[in-house]
């Protein structure tokens, strides 16, 4: 059988919100996938690469260059462009390449919504989501439809101009839509918060967290990148979505190191949150979402499985 390729189109064609988050719910249920990174720098320039082995399941890989120089070009081009192969369970053929960027986006957003479904009030009214990079439409889509409480999206960038495409893209949400000129004042008012930034300091800060919020970390993919301070990580509960990536990641490797979080004091990772999801606390919940190259894989394949069933 040759090798079928998916294009972002494909993929758009036929993935929803449910389908993702139901992959991921159905895949965290199985094994423990067995993983491995590669990341080599030339500053500006990053190639990375994420593998699985995940039982029952197969194997697959994300190949992804990135060159943050693009989005300054005077006609600017995609800082980020990936593939994602997918190889069968049983052959070890490559069975599938598929664009890198879309399954990105609906793996991510999935991730931090089904998080979000365990972790989050369920009465939470005011969504606020910090970036405006191509993943903030998506994971505010997503947290509106694991939430459909959300009354309110608050939406803040330090670029406030870049925001304009992420709040009509929004539109048909049906909710309220702000743009938030101060992040404080709108940390302070949100049920969930769900960053998605490049950001090596701080934007959410503890000592403006309201009570028992749900704070959605997805960007700081890197040791040297932060989205919340460590007064934040203090005062909540913490989970991740896989251990291994996770402590790579800023917000959880820098509050280690500076003593206010142990890898033991992490409450668990959504393997554990989908066999044994813990009761609402009063306590603030901190998402970490580093990722996973099993969550790629979970989502390519649920993508493909409805392209094959798809009437003809």
């Amino acid at each position: 059988m040759s090798t079928v390729m998916l294009s972002a189109q494909d993929i758009r064609s036929v993935m929803t919100r449910e389908r993702a988050i139901a992959a991921l719910r159905e895949g965290h249920l199985g094994a423990r996938p067995n993983t491995g990174d590669l990341l080599v720098r030339d500053d500006p320039f990053s190639l990375f690469s994420r593998g699985v082995v995940l039982p029952g399941h197969g194997a697959g890989i994300k190949v992804c260059s990135i060159f943050p120089p693009n989005a300054q070009k005077d006609t600017p081009l995609p800082t980020e462009d990936a593939i994602f192969v997918v190889i069968d369970e049983l052959t070890k053929r490559i069975s599938y390449i598929l664009d890198g960027p879309e399954i990105t986006r609906w793996k991510t957003a999935a991730d931090s919504a089904l998080a979000s479904s365990i972790l989050s009030a369920d009465d939470s009214k005011t969504l606020l989501v910090i970036g405006a990079g191509p993943i903030a439409v998506a994971l505010a889509q997503a947290h509106v439809h694991a939430r459909p409480s959300i009354e309110r999206i608050m939406l803040w960038n330090r670029t406030v101009q870049k925001l304009d495409h992420v709040a009509r893209s929004l539109t048909q949400l049906d909710r309220e839509i702000d743009i938030a000129a101060n992040v404080d004042d709108a940390v302070s008012q949100a049920d969930i918060i769900s960053a998605a930034t490049g950001t090596a300091s701080p934007i959410v800060k503890g000592r403006f967290l309201k009570p028992g919020a749900h704070v959605d970390l997805v960007g700081g993919y890197l040791s040297d990148m932060r989205e919340a301070d460590d007064d934040v990580i203090a005062q909540a509960d913490v989970f991740v979505d896989y251990a291994d990536t996770a402590v790579a990641a800023g917000d959880i490797v820098q509050a280690i190191a500076n003593g206010v979080l142990a890898r033991s004091d992490i409450k668990g990772d959504l393997f554990d949150l989908l066999r044994a999801a813990p009761g609402r606390r009063e306590r603030a919940t901190v998402f970490k979402n580093a990722g996973g190259a099993h969550l790629d894989l979970l989502v390519a394949l649920a993508a493909a499985k409805a392209i094959r069933q798809r009437p003809a």
